[in-house]
């Protein structure tokens, strides 16, 4: 199912949080409001993979680490729920854990989907970029690979793909790695 835009006027994201819960996620993109689609299986299986890395990372060296569903506010106009964000352990303090969170994490993990592979690849890097989130990984479950970004003048560059046994490195968060098939791993 792709993602769906709601046509109409520009959001804020004043007026997002004054809606009336109806059980749905939404994003803001520059005004745009888009309806998130329930993932799969598969994708919230890599999302705990992942998400259990950082959070072992966080226990070693500090920090937070969130998956979705969460409001992450990059402007007035902007408001994603990344798959897994995490904040280094000097930036914990910025989140307030009763509020929709208002700073850029410092790590963005999307896992791909049907409904959200060009959405990931397009507008929600772009989104990520404009607000300096400084490393962003793309884990593709259909493919087996990880994708690790990092942020340099503006814009994503690739610094690795990995697979298999590949080791996956952060470029943000010293000593963190991993197997990229750990992402993968079914239960």
């Amino acid at each position: 199912m792709p993602a769906v835009r709601v046509a109409g006027p520009r959001v804020s994201v004043a007026e997002l949080q004054r809606m009336a819960d109806d059980g749905r996620q939404y994003e803001l993109y520059d005004g745009a409001l888009s309806l998130v689609p329930a993932p799969i299986p598969r994708h919230q299986v890599v999302v705990d993979n992942l998400s259990a890395v950082l959070r072992g990372y966080a226990a070693a060296h500090g920090g937070l680490s969130f998956t979705s569903p969460l409001d992450i506010v990059l402007g007035d106009y902007d408001v994603v729920q990344p798959d897994v964000v995490f904040f280094v352990a000097s930036r914990r303090h910025l989140v307030d854990l009763d509020s929709a969170i208002r700073y850029r994490p410092d790590l963005v993990i999307e896992v791909l989907s049907p409904s959200t592979r060009d959405n990931d690849r397009g507008r929600k890097l772009r989104v990520y970029a404009r607000a300096g989130v400084p490393e962003y990984w793309i884990a593709d479950p259909a493919t087996a690979y990880l994708e690790v970004h990092s942020l340099r003048d503006g814009g994503y560059q690739l610094l690795q793909v990995a697979r298999g046994d590949d080791v996956v490195r952060s470029v943000t968060l010293p000593d963190l790695s991993c197997h990229a098939s750990v992402a993968f791993q079914m239960p």
